[in-house]
């Protein structure tokens, strides 16, 4: 079975992107097919390459960029909503005219219909954290 996870919690802000991370490796260790993981809303942050939490909690970033490494994963984050909360490529922060990027190695910048298109093509998507 092919699924799409969308995660709308923040990594420091809710348990939905632990849990998300929990549960997309239990499909992979099942068999099941993960086609995209499409960050959307507070869920953006989850890309950020600042993010530097303390020594005693969970790095989710570098687990989703582990997990994305081995599984050749489609990590996408939600443009709209990455621009709002200062998420940005590289190319967008020139295009922005902001002093520097801070996209994380292994996600990409999408929009809505990238969601869209997982949402037609895959058998189940799985929301976590709103």
């Amino acid at each position: 079975m092919q699924f799409t996870l969308v995660v709308y919690g923040a990594p420091h802000a809710s348990e939905g992107a632990a849990t998300a991370l929990r549960f997309a490796r239990a499909l992979l260790q099942s068999g099941h097919s993960l086609y995209r993981v499409f960050f959307y809303n507070d869920g953006v942050q989850n890309g950020s390459a600042l993010a530097a939490p303390p020594q005693d909690e969970q790095d989710l970033l570098s687990q989703w960029q582990e997990l994305q490494s081995c599984h050749k994963l489609d990590l996408c984050i939600c443009i709209a909503a990455a621009q709002r909360r200062g998420v940005l490529s590289s190319s967008e922060a020139s295009r922005l005219e902001r002093p520097s990027a801070n996209l994380a190695t292994g996600f990409e910048l999408a929009g809505l219909g990238q969601l869209a298109e997982a949402t037609a093509i895959s058998d189940r998507i799985v929301t976590f954290g709103g």
